[in-house]
């Protein structure tokens, strides 16, 4: 099994939620969240802040820690056909400057401030409605039900 750490920065204002528009080299694209690998050794605090920055040219601040979600993706749907576990850091975070960009040489082609009622009819990964749930709910635990895939959500 494979694993990965990363931490997603859930930026909402306004109504609306900032999206990154993922574009694999296997090709096909959906909406995510910024957000990514915490590299070894590294905080996951600082780590969001960095991918938020690398990914949509904008410059961030941690307003709170929302929860922590852990999925095991099956080997038969994961990228690479081996089962894999990702644990996701998810973040309420601020954005305070810089101007919005793809992600030089990175898969990230576009970054949006997305209506959140727009969100449901967008093909995306199960981690935007993991962190729109944990930012309108706030559980004390950090932790919130799976989110079922399929159809336009996907792992």
């Amino acid at each position: 099994m494979s694993f990965r750490l990363a931490a997603y920065a859930m930026c909402v204002q306004d109504g609306r939620v900032l999206l990154a528009r993922h574009v694999p080299p296997e090709g096909g694209s959906n909406w995510t969240l910024p957000g990514g690998r915490v590299e070894h050794g590294e905080d996951p605090f600082d780590a969001v802040i960095r991918e938020v920055a690398e990914e949509t040219g904008c410059e961030a601040v941690v307003e709170r820690l929302l929860g922590v979600d852990s999925r095991v993706i099956p080997a038969a749907v994961a990228r690479a056909g081996v089962t894999h576990q990702n644990v996701g850091v998810f973040y309420r975070v601020r954005i305070t400057g810089g101007q919005s960009r793809p992600e030089p040489n990175g898969e990230i082609a576009e970054s949006v401030w997305t209506p959140i009622p727009d969100v449901a009819r967008l093909r995306r990964s199960s981690l935007v409605d993991i962190g729109l749930d944990l930012a309108r709910t706030a559980p004390a635990t950090g932790h919130v039900a799976p989110v079922p895939v399929g159809g336009l959500i996907q792992h």
